[in-house]
């Protein structure tokens, strides 16, 4: 009975891989095709597999650049989320107060406020100041980010026993040296999960960029890509070609972490 059950779970498990890779199938292989051709049919293969799709992509999106931006406002943003709500979470968990009580419940709050009722009061006000570009979009993506980032990190603060902190104040060390060199490397698997969040969130981002990149030179990819679609064109295969070229970095990203990622995520799990 049991290994009936687990034959069924297999196949189960092998259809929903086949359905999930599935897009990634058409996307790639219509990466491939001539406008005509994908128009005509979206799921033979091409009948010519040429990279010329991919060279006008390249060059149309400016690829080198925009990765560069992308990659900028996503490193330094994920990095400044993780550093600050990891600090913010750490002192509301030791501090407790009313006050710090009320402003953990005033940060997990904020996460229920839809981004479209407070995205044109924000764009007006950063406008005067003059932060409608990459400073101001990294600037807005720590205040979104930080939310369930510090949610996250409280959670998991409240299982490591203050014990440890008072261990390390009697060994002489202050509270910048207890969170730094004792709490923060405890909550490695945590830190893992905010950052793949993150990353995942702001790499994808496309409504942000576009209120706020208006400069020529600063886009991310997302808003570039949207340079393949006008109001008379759609261009789909070289958009194809370009969300090719523009899921590569991810999928190197992943290569190279999957053992932290896979680790803390089960970590995160046991804990």
């Amino acid at each position: 009975m049991r290994n009936r059950w687990n034959i069924k779970v297999e196949v189960l498990g092998v259809a929903l891989a086949i359905l999930w890779l599935l897009p990634f199938y058409l996307m790639f292989v219509n990466s491939f095709k001539s406008k005509k051709e994908i128009f005509l049919d979206t799921t033979s293969p091409p009948e010519a597999w040429s990279f010329d799709n991919y060279i006008v992509a390249f060059q149309e999106l400016d690829f080198l650049r925009t990765l560069f931006n992308s990659l900028l406002i996503t490193v330094v943003s994920v990095v400044l989320i993780v550093l600050f709500s990891a600090m913010a979470a750490y002192a509301l968990s030791r501090a407790k107060s009313k006050i710090s009580t009320f402003l953990f419940f005033l940060f997990v709050s904020a996460m229920l406020i839809p981004f479209q009722s407070v995205m044109i009061p924000l764009v007006t006000v950063f406008g005067q100041f003059d932060m409608l570009n990459r400073g101001g979009l990294i600037f807005m993506y720590i205040g979104f980010g930080a939310s369930l980032s510090i949610f996250l990190y409280h959670g998991a603060l409240n299982n490591v026993p203050k014990s440890l902190d008072e261990a390390a104040k009697i060994d002489g060390a202050n509270r910048w040296q207890v969170f730094w060199h004792i709490i923060f490397p405890i909550l490695k698997p945590i830190t893992v999960t905010v950052a793949i969040l993150n990353i995942i969130w702001i790499w994808n981002d496309y409504l942000l960029p576009s209120l706020v990149i208006n400069t020529t030179g600063s886009e991310t990819i997302p808003l570039k890509m949207f340079f393949f679609f006008g109001e008379y064109t759609k261009q789909w295969h070289l958009a194809l070609a370009g969300l090719t070229l523009a899921i590569i970095p991810v999928i190197i990203f992943y290569f190279f972490a999957q053992r932290s990622i896979i680790k803390g995520v089960s970590d995160g799990a046991v804990k």
